[in-house]
């Protein structure tokens, strides 16, 4: 396994990022999710994810915009194999701490990946997201005011929970928000992990 900077990082490389594989296979509740957020969108043509795992957001994606670029970023290697079965998808296999950006995009998205990297390291992500985008920005995540950190599946230090959008807007005063919503574990019709949704985007 590569060296990573952080602990976050290693259990995600690792087999639990290969037995989240596993637990996660459809897209299709998605569709739905994108369609709301790319409707406030204009010109969108290229759009790169960062921790795509197996791409069930950029399959939804491809649904929704069946013509526009695509590139995913992602640690896992086992991720990665699923994700190379998606036609015309540019892949990275790498970690976020050392993505280099190689070219702008239209639409960054971000959809559950921010609450399992270590705050330490948030600010770099953040400006990660930032340069990858000359438009839009969007942020998907678990939501609370402050930061807390939250037991997951009976590991500690593996998922965080903060205003992370509002945090994204502090720190860069030409981002605006255009829209956000919350999508319920109990919608009747499609579900999402109780995600909060924040659509940003560049205003120069």
């Amino acid at each position: 396994m590569p060296e990573f900077k952080t602990e976050q990082e290693k259990f995600w490389a690792g087999e639990f990022g290969k037995n989240y594989i596993n637990r996660n296979t459809d897209y299709l509740g998605n569709i739905p999710l994108f369609s709301k957020i790319f409707s406030k969108t204009n010109n969108v043509t290229s759009i790169i994810e960062l921790g795509a795992n197996i791409g069930l957001n950029l399959k939804a994606i491809k649904t929704v915009l069946p013509n526009t670029d695509l590139s995913a970023v992602e640690i896992s290697s086992d991720a990665v194999k699923e994700l190379e079965q998606i036609e015309d998808l540019n892949v990275y296999n790498e970690s976020l701490l050392d993505f280099n950006v190689d070219y702008k995009r239209d639409f960054v998205l971000i959809k559950g990946v921010l609450i399992h990297i270590n705050p330490d390291f948030l600010d770099e992500v953040y400006d990660l997201l930032y340069n990858l985008t000359d438009k839009y920005i969007c942020i998907a995540e678990y939501y609370n005011p402050t930061p807390v950190g939250v037991n997951y599946r009976g590991h500690e230090d593996k998922l965080f929970k903060r205003d992370f959008a509002g945090e994204v807007l502090d720190k860069f005063d030409d981002l605006e928000l255009v829209d956000y919503g919350f999508v319920y574990h109990r919608d009747n019709n499609f579900p999402q992990d109780d995600i909060t949704w924040f659509l940003l985007k560049k205003t120069r």
